[in-house]
């Protein structure tokens, strides 16, 4: 009868485990604050609409604010009363989605860059470019990309 032979398994050197573990933290971090274009530090993308798609209800944009369609890649304002404007929710700086809209004022929350609801120029770096703007169509109450 043979005995079954008891081999020692071969554990990795703890280096080598330290050593992934930082290339992998690192590789998330600088993930993160790349400029693909797909991130906003988090797991939201912005996406690419096509024209004819549809986005909402005017209803569903307060006045002096917006709402931010992250699936079309498009904010729409509505700057003044029944003016409806459209830009897309990629930050210039470093392609993260834009988070919110309020007082006028769009905001990147990766680094704090300020766009104007009306126009989409900066009003706040880092930022150097306005959001470039999107063609909308607003028919009745509905809004779609034209």
């Amino acid at each position: 009868m043979t005995s079954a032979s008891s081999q020692p398994v071969a554990n990795p050197a703890r280096r080598t485990v330290m050593a992934a573990a930082g290339a992998a933290g690192l590789t998330v971090a600088l993930a993160a604050c790349g400029s693909d274009g797909g991130s906003d530090g988090g797991s939201d993308t912005v996406g690419s609409g096509a024209a004819g798609s549809a986005l909402g209800k005017t209803s569903d944009i307060p006045e002096g604010g917006g709402k931010i369609f992250k699936d079309e890649g498009v904010v729409v304002t509505q700057p003044s009363a029944g003016t409806y404007k459209a830009f897309s929710a990629k930050c210039t700086h470093q392609g993260c989605a834009v988070g919110s809209v309020s007082d006028g004022v769009i905001v990147c929350p990766c680094h704090n860059s300020h766009f104007s609801a009306e126009d989409g120029s900066v009003k706040q770096g880092p930022a150097t470019q306005g959001l470039p703007a999107k063609k909308i169509k607003v028919s009745g109450d509905s809004i779609e990309l034209a």
